[in-house]
Formats: C-alpha cells, structure tokens, sequence
C-alpha cells in the first residue's frame, strides 16, 4: 500500500467517502505524495510520453501557430507567450528556438512565461530552459501575468484536471464516491443524496441504469479564465488534449503507470490519473467570452501545419536510421491509429481572426 493510499483510507474511515474529484486531486496534487509533486512522470523511463517529447516538430509547427496568430491579431508588442502545464520544458526550448528564428521582433519583444503549479517539475523546467538566450518567468497561476496580450499553449493541461463524476441509480443520479469495502480497501460506490439535474451533460436523460456522466467544473473554470484574460487583452490559446469532440456518456478516468493502464484505486500518487476532455463544453465556454473556438483533431491540425514537409526538410540531409525515426515520430503524432485521432486540438483566437489550418469556427 502507498503511503498515500494509507493516508486516504484514513481519511475515508474518519470523516466518510470522498468524491471522485476529491481522490484526483490528492492523487496528483498532495503536496508530500501526489504524483505530480513527487514523481518524474515524463519519458520512457516515466509513465507517459508526451508529444513534445517524442519530436521537435511539434514544438516548432505550435510555435510557427502562434507567431500566424500573433500576425493575425496586430503584431502587437509587448505580449506574453507562455505556457501552462509545461512539464519537462520541452515544448518551450522548442519554440523560443524556432520563434527566435521565424520572427526575432516576436522573440526579443515578448515576456516568455511558464505556469506551474509543482516547484519540481519548475526546477526541472530552468534546467532544460538553462542555454536560452531569452528570460523566462515562473508562474503559480495565470492571475499573475501581465496585464497584456497573451498567446497561451497548454499540451495535455485539461485532461488532468480533476473531474466529478455520476451514477445514474433509480429514477435520479448520485455522486459517484470512493469509500471503503468490507475489507478496508478503496471502492467506488453511489453516494446517498440525489444531484440536482442541471449539473448533468444534456444526454444524461436517456442513460441506462449503472451509467456514469462526467463534468468537470475546475477545467471550466480554468478555461474561463484563460478565456477571459485573451477577451480583455488580446492574444490567442491553443490546446492540444486527448478527448471528444462531441459530449457523452461513459466513464474515461483512467490510472496510467509505466506506460500501462491499471487500477484507478490501486496505487494512489504512484499513477498518473486523467479522463477524455469534452472539447464542447470547453468550446461553449470560449465562445461565451465573445471569442471563437476552433476544433480538430490533432492528425489534421499537424498535417496543416505542414509536419510532412518539416519532416521532409529534417530528413533530407539525415542518414536512413533518422529518416526511418522521423517518418515514426510522424505517424505516432499525427497517425489516425496513433495520437493523431485521440487527441484533438482547440484554438482560441478573438472573434473573426482565421490562423491556419482553421478556417471557420466549429
């Protein structure tokens, strides 16, 4: 048993059952054993890759996105470029790199930003971010940025957001808990007290019995704030995540570890705990600040941003072996078989701006 778990099997056997979204937030967040505070979960030898760190083309394709929608709103200067949920660093090394080269006015007049909630993972952001030429800040929240344009990148931010979720039990839908079995070990279960309908996705009137819908007020709340920070002073946001683009019903929280599933409840702060993000609902929020959303999957978002012709021009000096790796990393980001339909991707721009590949608000 982690000594995380054994902290919340006390925690449950004192004050009761806790509700799903109160497990993920322990789970990741403790500050002395969540995950993201006291694990490196990035990389082959961690539990997840993520895009940036399979390939420098998805940095460099991000970055040339954001420098079209900085053209595409003014140019203006000064601006924030930051980044929020920046993991390892990587995505910003490769975007200082390339912006500094596409467009050094944007790269010397831009404050450089990364959002980070874990002082580890920061202190390993400055060591990966350690050889650029440019300064960069640390932030807790986006409360503290300057009061200024903003042009935003959040890869893999909202899927670890924690999320509520419900049962559909009788006539009515329940709170689904984490409590505690006959033998003391973690369950879930439907809490007693029925949810009031309107915290429900629209659907959730025709689901079976056993069923369970998922809404995520703290991702809302982020996206609205993110929104309304571009709404009052200009900029931009795009956010690669793997979900739906279309809300349903159906349970997606899912423990990753060692780059396997596994239990939800079986290892608490040793697993990486995520659901499918509801690209709709974050779309309603956006459009709500009076700004325009944009969706698509990743594979099409890559593709027209031009990944086979970067691929071609980085291959084209490289021996077989690389050549073989690029038209990999290729496939594993933009493949339908791989993240290419998994993982979608929502841009925020102001109302009537168009930035390539998007043409028309979704």
């Amino acid at each position: 048993m982690t000594r995380l778990k054994t902290r919340i099997v006390d925690l449950i056997e004192a004050t009761g059952p806790i509700p799903v979204n109160e497990y993920m937030a322990l789970c990741l967040f403790d500050p002395t054993d969540g995950y993201y505070t006291t694990r490196e979960p990035f990389g082959v030898a961690g539990d997840f890759i993520t895009a940036p760190e399979i390939s420098q083309m998805f940095g460099e394709l991000v970055a040339v996105w954001l420098y079209q929608a900085w053209a595409a709103i003014g140019r203006p200067i000064p601006v924030t470029v930051a980044e929020i949920g920046p993991g390892r660093g990587t995505l910003m090394k490769d975007m200082l790199r390339t912006l500094s080269r596409l467009e050094p006015d944007l790269a010397n007049g831009a404050a450089f930003a990364m959002i980070e909630t874990s002082p580890r993972l920061a202190e390993i952001q400055k060591q990966t971010l350690g050889a650029t030429p440019f300064t960069v800040g640390w932030h807790e929240t986006i409360d503290t940025l300057p009061r200024q344009p903003l042009l935003i990148v959040g890869n893999e931010l909202f899927d670890a957001v924690p999320i509520r979720q419900f049962v559909r039990a009788g006539a009515s839908w329940r709170e689904r808990m984490v409590g505690l079995d006959d033998k003391d070990e973690l369950c879930f279960f439907a809490g007693a007290g029925s949810v009031d309908p309107t915290l429900l996705p629209a659907d959730a009137g025709d689901a079976p019995q056993g069923a369970i819908a998922e809404v995520a007020p703290a991702r809302s709340a982020l996206m609205a704030a993110i929104a309304e920070g571009i709404s009052s002073h200009g900029g931009a946001g795009l956010f690669p995540d793997y979900g739906h683009l279309r809300p349903g019903i159906g349970d997606t929280l899912q423990a990753l570890r060692k780059h396997n599933h596994e239990d939800v409840l079986a290892n608490p702060g040793e697993a990486d705990l995520t659901s499918h993000v509801d690209f709709a609902a974050l779309a309603a929020i956006v459009r709500a600040h009076g700004l325009d959303a944009y969706l698509s999957r990743q594979g099409d978002f890559l593709l027209g941003m031009g990944i086979l012709e970067r691929a071609g021009r980085l291959g084209a000096d490289a021996g077989q072996a690389a050549r073989d790796k690029i038209a990999s990393d290729v496939e594993r980001l933009a493949g339908p078989q791989a993240m290419g339909d998994l993982f979608k991707v929502l841009a925020i721009v102001p109302r009537g701006v168009a930035v390539r590949p998007f043409a028309t608000a979704d």
